[in-house]
């Protein structure tokens, strides 16, 4: 993409940019790029399919679904929750602390916005890819049934935006590597209790709401009714739940990065 040095960037030219930097980037770090798919590959191997054999289907809308492709569709949000947090954060955190990347960024034609914007959309990029990929490998295990399963990609891709923007909001207030025990305390707690490896109706009550309310379940229950060819009102509520996450993400991202750089 080429552009004079006197003409204004566009949105889309300077996402263009930004997003072709952090390909150009990860493009000699293609190992390190992998391991946030790799993960729940493994999980879905050694629970989904290991203890799946012990584990009796369960019932989902209505319908007896093999453990396996009950926690497969919870492992192909995950995917996009890993791979949207991990770009969100740690790099994010090492360009704006360390590198300084977003001051230099700064004295080109770029604005906070197209910094935001394009950050947020490599860090969506990252997790829909693993998405995709585990998605070749629910279909290549015969865990797809229905063509609402198609949607189950954009539904990943939403996952992606909504983490990432809110990923680097968070980001913007970390002061050190340490803060980063912060992250882990809020992502572990939310792989293992949304809903990811066992119904929520294991959860009673006031409980069963908070879990309801969190990110990561919408993401986990639009993804397994997709999967399942089972969509309904609660897709449209979750679609709408990761939709506002994220532009509200975007939103204080931007606001945030006026105040660390432009003042």
């Amino acid at each position: 993409m080429s552009v004079t040095p006197y003409e204004p960037l566009t949105s889309v030219q300077a996402l263009g940019l930004l997003v072709q930097r952090n390909y150009i980037t990860y493009r000699s770090a293609w190992k390190l790029f992998i391991t946030g798919f790799l993960e729940p590959v493994f999980f879905l191997f050694s629970i989904g399919i290991g203890v799946g054999q012990l584990i009796d289907a369960f019932e989902f809308n209505g319908q007896a679904i093999p453990y396996a492709e009950f926690v497969a569709p919870g492992m192909l949000a995950v995917s996009a929750f890993n791979g949207a947090l991990m770009d969100s954060t740690y790099n994010v955190f090492f360009k704006l602390k360390y590198e300084k990347l977003y001051d230099q960024m700064l004295a080109t034609p770029l604005t906070t916005a197209d910094i935001a914007r394009g950050e947020i959309a490599w860090g969506q990029i990252r997790g829909s890819t693993y998405s995709a990929v585990f998605l070749l490998v629910m279909a290549a295990m015969g865990m797809l049934h229905s063509w609402w399963a198609l949607l189950a990609l954009p539904a990943a891709m939403l996952i992606g935006f909504a983490f990432s923007a809110v990923c680097m909001a968070l980001t913007t207030w970390m002061k050190s590597f340490q803060d980063f025990d912060k992250i882990t305390l809020i992502q572990m707690p939310m792989f293992l209790f949304s809903a990811t490896f066992f119904p929520v109706t294991a959860y009673e009550g006031v409980l069963r709401w908070i879990v309801e309310a969190t990110p990561l379940y919408r993401g986990v229950v639009l993804c397994r009714e997709l999967t399942t060819g089972t969509p309904g009102w609660e897709s449209v509520i979750s679609v709408v739940y990761l939709l506002v996450m994220g532009l509200v993400g975007l939103a204080i991202v931007r606001r945030r990065l006026d105040t660390l750089l432009l003042t």
